[in-house]
């Protein structure tokens, strides 16, 4: 991937060329292009062929004249441009499959391996688009217009070169037209690719609407949003019906214009021509093989313009592509292995935050995360506290300051043994459409047996309720796991990190989502996750922080008071507040459930 980039980077400045580099780097078939090159300039060649011995047949026209030599001759090259083409296209189509499917794969590996950051700064749907529409302009343009274009090119000197030789008067009213055609086509190319690139840009921002919508559709619901959310896709129709309605207004000013063009020029060649016929300076054959030859003119030329367009919209696919391939990645082999997760976590003058003139989301923050221990992060809401877990993952780089394990920056360890160390339980656990197995498995390279995972989900107590489903760990979950309760999702998490069986543990709000009932049991779960590992807990309740050997607390980014539960009610006025007011809603919850 960094090879790739380092050649895209090589690039010519235009846009042309970047394309043309792109396509290369696709490493498409050689012996694929030049069989499909082959078979296109035979079929053409053929076909160049076909109106002299048309010419031969009328000029010497008598039942007695035909022999079976002509015919075959005649019917063999038709066949052969017929075969040559159908080979060169299917040819043609398969070269642009894998040029697509190769460019596909990089973008797909690029996706998986680019940084969070990249992800906060754009839209879902809109990186989709990518990946499907404009990859498609590629393929189209690789599959379906380059053997035009081609064909066209050869098509368009060969009769050119033959109608020189045939009667270059006649050729010389012919290529008079030629002006007029590129008067014509020019400037109503040029726009069909403004709107062609608009559109693009359009079909891109209303798959970022749907992606958004579809993937939250409960929202939508519960916050009775359906008439917003139609008026925004109703928006993004409308500008695509709008773009979709002035492309065709060009093509209805194309068409008609080109059709007079032609019809002029048919009437004026073969008014010409039947004079020089009858003056005696050409032959019936001969005026025929023009108007044969001057058709295999006509239709490459909207060949040959249908590819320029094609082109101009391909490069505008292609420099949103580029763009994408040349964001900076993580390499998550890059680095050396964790040998000893065993070591105390140590925050040191740590500060961040997401934009450079941006106000930091924390500052300064010092301290140290025993091993085996349970260090409790608690504060009022907007403190850092996550921030402060995305940056333990590595999810960002830290403004100023550094984390250690040990004596090691955790920087200096591949991202991929770095975060083979860490479970981490958030406050929704993440769940994938698939099997209750799959989800509980996932992201494990070698085989999970039977035991093992019976063992996780025993542990994390979710064996209880996979063995009242009807298929067990076959269950499918559905979309994001909404088949299951929250409290189900908790504990598939938990299990999820159980069969890691990672050296740190993180829980971001693991229980604050849950009713008491589903809580007592996530919390007994994640008793059994928690035990010999060195945990690092965000919690409000007081329940969750008040047996932790250290609790920090976290006011604007900054750390203002830590210890022991005991020593912080003694010490720090906020804390003592939070406690009091955990207090009294566990009254009343107790209360709630006494009733």
């Amino acid at each position: 991937m960094q090879d790739d980039n380092q050649q895209l980077e090589q690039m010519p400045k235009g846009a042309t060329g970047r394309f043309i580099r792109l396509v290369r780097q696709a490493k498409p078939s050689g012996w694929l292009i030049a069989a499909a090159a082959t078979l296109s300039l035979a079929g053409t060649v053929a076909s160049l062929f076909v109106p002299m011995f048309t010419k031969d047949l009328i000029d010497g026209f008598s039942m007695d004249s035909i022999n079976r030599t002509q015919v075959i001759i005649l019917v063999s090259a038709a066949l052969a441009q017929a075969l040559a083409a159908g080979f060169s296209i299917y040819l043609l189509n398969r070269l642009g499959q894998h040029v697509v499917a190769n460019i596909r794969d990089r973008l797909w590996k690029k996706l998986l391996v680019l940084p969070i950051p990249y992800y906060d700064n754009h839209q879902t749907g809109d990186t989709i688009s990518r990946m499907t529409n404009d990859t498609a302009v590629v393929k189209g343009l690789v599959s379906d217009h380059t053997a035009s274009f081609l064909t066209g090119i050869i098509s368009i000197l060969g009769s050119v070169t033959i109608l020189l030789f045939l009667d270059w008067r006649m050729t010389l009213v012919l290529l008079a037209a030629v002006p007029l055609t590129i008067g014509i086509m020019v400037p109503l190319g040029r726009r069909m690719v403004k709107i062609a690139r608009s559109t693009q840009h359009e079909t891109a921002s209303f798959t970022a609407v749907l992606s958004q919508v579809l993937s939250e559709i409960r929202l939508v619901k519960s916050s009775g949003a359906e008439d917003i959310e139609y008026r925004r896709g109703h928006e993004g129709i409308s500008k695509l019906f709008g773009y979709g309605v002035r492309e065709g207004r060009v093509q209805a000013m194309v068409a008609p214009l080109m059709s007079f063009v032609i019809m002029m020029l048919l009437v004026v060649i073969i008014g010409y021509g039947g004079v020089r016929v009858a003056s005696g300076a050409l032959t019936a054959g001969e005026l025929v093989a023009f108007l044969l030859y001057l058709f295999q003119i006509i239709f490459p030329i909207s060949q040959v313009s249908t590819f320029f367009t094609q082109l101009q919209k391909t490069v505008g696919a292609t420099e949103r592509i580029i763009a994408t391939l040349e964001v900076p990645e993580e390499d998550p082999h890059a680095g050396k292995e964790v040998l000893d997760a065993s070591q105390p976590i140590r925050v040191e003058g740590l500060s961040f935050r997401y934009a450079e003139e941006g106000e930091p989301i924390v500052s300064d923050l010092t301290f140290t995360i025993p091993t085996g221990k349970v260090t409790a992060i608690v504060g009022p809401s907007g403190g850092g506290k996550t921030t402060l877990f995305s940056l333990l993952e590595r999810y960002y780089t830290p403004t100023q300051g550094v984390i250690r394990l040990g004596a090691d920056a955790i920087d200096t360890f591949s991202l991929k043994s770095w975060r083979s160390q860490i479970g981490y339980v958030s406050q929704e656990s993440p769940i994938l459409a698939g099997t209750i197995r799959y989800n509980i498995a996932y992201g494990l390279e070698r085989e999970v047996s039977e035991e093992e995972l019976r063992r996780a989900a025993e542990m994390a107590y979710a064996d209880l309720f996979i063995r009242e489903l009807p298929e067990g760990y076959e269950t499918e979950v559905g979309e994001r796991g909404i088949k299951l309760s929250g409290g189900q999702r908790q504990r598939i998490g938990i299990a999820r990190a159980l069969l890691r069986n990672p050296n740190i543990l993180m829980l971001d709000e693991a229980t604050s989502a849950l009713d008491s009932q589903s809580e007592g049991v996530v919390q007994q779960a994640l008793s059994n996750l928690m035990a010999g590992r060195t945990t690092l807990v965000i919690a409000h309740r007081l329940s969750t922080v008040v047996d932790a050997d250290q609790i920090i607390f976290i006011e604007k980014g900054r750390i203002t008071g830590s210890g022991t539960h005991e020593q912080l009610l003694e010490s720090h006025d906020l804390y003592r507040e939070f406690a009091t007011q955990q207090l009294r809603l566990n009254e009343i919850g107790n209360e709630a459930d006494s009733q």
